[in-house]
C-alpha cells in the first residue's frame, strides 16, 4: 500500500466483517447502515479509524516517516494497532510473524468469553460473539529479492483458492495493488489509488454523497503476469467463526504446505519451546529486528522497501 495518492478501498474488502464475501455485492443503490458505517471509518478525516491520516501517523511507530513508502508487513502491523481503537467493530486482526502461523496463538486471542451478540445494522457497537472474535488474518512474507523465486509461484497460486481467502496485498514496483485471484499465470488486480475529492458518503442521500460512495469501488480489475509482482506480499484471510479458522488450517496445510517442495509458510500448533513466552508487543519487536535487512541493495533491485525475513 503506498501513500503518494488518497487511499481508496474496494467495497468487498471493507466489507469483510460483516458480509458473506461470495454472496454480498455493491451496487449503485446500496444504502444498508452497517455498510455506510464501514465506510465512514475510511473517511478522509483523522477522527476516521483507518483514515489516510490514521495510518501515516501510526506508521511512525513502525518506523515509516509520513510520506515513506508503506509495504504489506508495515501496512499489516498498523492496521493490527488500528483496530484496537475501533470501539464499534468486534474485529481482530493477527499479523503472523517469521512466514508461522501459530494455531492456539490464534485461537487464545480470538475466543472471548461473557460477549454478547448484536444485530449487524445500526450505530450501537457491535459485540463480539461469546466464542469467537470475528478474524482477520494477515501473513507478510518475503518471496524473493527483486522478484519472485518461482518455487513460490504455484503456492501463492493456490493461496486463492482457499475459502478464507481475501487475496493478497502487495504491488510492483512502487505501486500498490490489492490481488484477488489469478487467470493462469496472471494475477487480477484491483487499483483503487487514483486521486479523488475529499468528501463523505453520510447517509448517502445527497447526489454528492452517492458519487462519493462510488469513489471506493473499481470499475475494473487488471492482470499482470504472476512474475510480474514484487515479492513483498501479505496473504489475507477472513475467518468469522471457529470453524472458519480450522477448516482454513487444515485448507493451508493440505494445499499451501503438504505439496510444496518449499512451502510459503509453516503451520504449528504452539510455539516452539526455545521461543520465549513473552507478551505479543515485545515479542513483535524482537521479531522485527531479527528481519533479513535489504537495505544494502541497489535501489533498483529492492523496490518495495520492506523488511522480511526470506524465505528459503
Amino acid at each position: 500500500m503506498g501513500l503518494h495518492a488518497k487511499m481508496r478501498t474496494n467495497g468487498t474488502w471493507t466489507s469483510f466483517n460483516y458480509f458473506t464475501l461470495r454472496d454480498w455485492q455493491w451496487t449503485p443503490e446500496t444504502k444498508n447502515s452497517t455498510y455506510l458505517k464501514i465506510l465512514e471509518r475510511f473517511t478522509d478525516k483523522k477522527t476516521a479509524a483507518y483514515s489516510i491520516h490514521q495510518i501515516a501517523v501510526t506508521g511512525a511507530s513502525e518506523g515509516k516517516d509520513v510520506g515513506q513508502w508503506f509495504g504489506p508487513n508495515t501496512v499489516a502491523q498498523v492496521l493490527k494497532k488500528l483496530v484496537v481503537y475501533d470501539d464499534w467493530s468486534s474485529i481482530t486482526i493477527h499479523v503472523a510473524l517469521d512466514n508461522t502461523l501459530i494455531i492456539n496463538d490464534i485461537l487464545r486471542q480470538c475466543k472471548v468469553e461473557g460477549g454478547t451478540t448484536a444485530e449487524a445494522d445500526g450505530n450501537i457497537p457491535l459485540k463480539a460473539p461469546s466464542q469467537w472474535k470475528p478474524l482477520l488474518l494477515l501473513i507478510p512474507l518475503r518471496l524473493g529479492l527483486s522478484e519472485i523465486n518461482p518455487i513460490y509461484i504455484n503456492g501463492l497460486k493456490t493461496s486463492f483458492k482457499i475459502p478464507q481467502s481475501l487475496g493478497v496485498i502487495g504491488g510492483k514496483p512502487n505501486l500498490a495493488l490489492y490481488f484477488i485471484g489469478c487467470v493462469g499465470n496472471e494475477v487480477i488486480y484491483l487499483d483503487p489509488h487514483t486521486t479523488q475529492r475529499s468528501g463523505s458518503v453520510n447517509k448517502k442521500l445527497e447526489e454528492e454523497e452517492i458519487e462519493m460512495d462510488a469513489t471506493y469501488h473499481c470499475k475494473s480489475a487488471c492482470r499482470i503476469p504472476i512474475t510480474g509482482i514484487d515479492p513483498s506480499v501479505a496473504l489475507c484471510f477472513f475467518c468469522a467463526t471457529e470453524n472458519d479458522f480450522r477448516s482454513m488450517c487444515k485448507s493451508i496445510q493440505e494445499d499451501l504446505i503438504t505439496p510444496e517442495k518449499q512451502p510459503l509458510l509453516e503451520l504449528c500448533t504452539e510455539r516452539l519451546t526455545q521461543w520465549s513466552s513473552i507478551d505479543d508487543a515485545a515479542s513483535e519487536a524482537i521479531a522485527a529486528t531479527s528481519f533479513v535487512d535489504f537495505e544494502h541493495l541497489d535501489p533498483q533491485c529492492d523496490t518495495s522497501d520492506e523488511d522480511f525475513e526470506l524465505l528459503g
